[in-house]
């Protein structure tokens, strides 16, 4: 291993993939950027993170956690070494999440019409109906060019010998893209020179192409269609980003009483009086966005919406009942799927999961529970999981009781080692665990992935937990060219 001073200290699991450092020193990607790193002083660098938390504070760049029912707002925490992945590395990561994408939306599409997966035996359709976000409603339901999933973040992850597996699809309301968009800009502010120099491809274009997808799903005849951004409010831990995206697209953004519907179209309020909607990014869940159709005691969504979407007055990106296809239950039936739909093998492979419904592999999960994460088929941001080798003996009997109850809300998975990444912490570079969520987005003229996307990384030492509402932070992805 190579002897640069500020890297004398880097300690390396030897059970984990490192992307830096490999049995013959520092990785091609990465020497570029070790050097110029290494150039800098502690000072120097301890500066940079000061301007870094100065700009992420005078610009408001926050997420929410919520404990105890309170709102808790904090800055978005944010590593200055960037995470650098090879341009033939993310070749296959872009060929698997296109044609990850495609298939999850014929399913959708499939599911919500012929159904000829379940009548071939494929996937059952008990598991399909038992999903909490299978819409009734949306049977036999006409979306825009067949798109039910126009945005897309596909969570990825490094094992041990440094191949990336697929931990979860987000389809319904995937968060996280203005993180990405202001590490970049964060990062540009306190290393100039460093990513042309580097040849990172650029993300910047990432506003235009989602306001292109969205104005190309209009169905009125007009030159310039109405895109509003429908938020839940302020009160919503990704409010900041819902902000941020409306600003750089020029849109309005919305609330549910901004919005109206009559005559099965919907319109928005304005000054001038009312104006008709052509396309709406929601950022609402499906359970809030009609209280006609979903729950009634909400005003977060609008009377009368699904009405104007079934009649094709109004497109809803993402779909409504989309999420049935992230379900963490169904996310294991995806390569079966590949091969049915595509007749492809699976470029990226799913993490082993087990789930709990099958009594055999509940029986294997309980006799190694401290080898195994458990999740909850509807939760995300890292609640209701239990990480087998941190949990205590009280935890894991209260999970298998939760499990023996209702075994069609779990799921395992073995424990994966997550590849670790230098971060600057105290003072030193210092290994810390990362995942990789990339952003599709699928529109008429087809699918395209930001290079790059938003990587998470586990602060806290030893800890596989990326999620920031869990300790997390985050740090600028390269994508870098041949």
């Amino acid at each position: 291993m190579e002897k640069i001073s500020l890297l004398s200290g880097y300690q390396v699991d030897p059970g984990v993939w490192d992307e830096m450092f490999e049995s013959k020193g520092i990785r091609n990607g990465y020497k570029k950027l070790v050097s110029a790193i290494e150039s800098l002083s502690n000072e120097e660098l301890s500066h940079k993170i000061e301007l870094a938390k100065k700009l992420f504070m005078s610009q408001g760049i926050t997420f929410t956690v919520y404990s105890s029912g309170e709102g808790i707002e904090k800055i978005f925490p944010f590593d200055i070494i960037p995470r650098v992945i090879q341009a033939e590395e993310w070749k296959v990561i872009e060929a698997g999440i296109k044609q990850r994408i495609k298939t999850l939306n014929i399913f959708l599409n499939d599911i919500y019409h012929n159904q000829f997966i379940v009548k071939d035996g494929i996937i059952p359709l008990r598991l399909i109906y038992s999903c909490s976000g299978f819409v009734r409603a949306m049977v036999n339901v006409k979306v825009p060019h067949e798109i039910y999933t126009h945005i897309a973040g596909i969570d990825l992850i490094r094992d041990e010998e440094g191949h990336f597996f697929v931990l979860e699809d987000n389809l319904r309301t995937p968060s996280g893209v203005s993180y990405m968009l202001e590490n970049r800009s964060i990062t540009y502010r306190i290393f100039p020179d460093l990513l042309p120099k580097n040849k990172v491809r650029s993300i910047k274009d990432y506003p235009d192409l989602l306001l292109n997808n969205l104005v190309s799903l209009a169905n009125r005849q007009t030159s310039n269609p109405t895109v509003v951004l429908l938020t839940p409010g302020i009160f919503n831990s990704a409010y900041f980003e819902h902000t941020t995206l409306a600003r750089l697209m020029g849109i309005e953004l919305v609330e549910g009483k901004d919005l109206v519907v009559d005559d099965h179209k919907v319109y928005m309020k304005t000054t001038n009086g009312l104006k008709q909607v052509d396309v709406i990014y929601r950022r609402v869940d499906d359970e809030f966005i009609d209280p006609l159709l979903f729950r009634r005691d909400t005003l977060l969504g609008v009377p009368g919406l699904y009405g104007a979407y079934r009649m094709g007055q109004v497109a809803v990106v993402n779909a409504i009942g989309n999420g049935v296809a992230d379900d963490k239950a169904i996310y294991s039936y995806v390569p079966n799927m590949i091969k049915y739909y595509l007749n492809e093998d699976p470029i990226l492979k799913n993490v082993p999961t087990y789930p709990m419904e099958v009594t055999e592999y509940r029986e294997m999960v309980f006799g190694n529970m401290a080898k195994m994460v458990i999740k909850k088929t509807n939760e995300s941001g890292g609640y209701g999981m239990l990480i087998g080798n941190a949990a205590t003996e009280q935890q894991m009997q209260d999970f298998k009781n939760a499990i023996s109850a209702d075994p069609r809300s779990f799921i395992a998975q073995p424990i994966i080692n997550l590849s670790s990444v230098p971060c600057y912490i105290n003072g030193t570079l210092q290994a810390r665990r990362v995942d990789l969520r990339p952003y599709a987005l699928y529109g008429p003229q087809g699918i395209d992935i930001v290079p790059g996307g938003l990587t998470r990384v586990a602060l806290r030492e030893g800890s596989l937990v990326v999620n920031s509402s869990q300790g997390g932070g985050s740090k600028d992805t390269w994508v870098i060219n041949e």
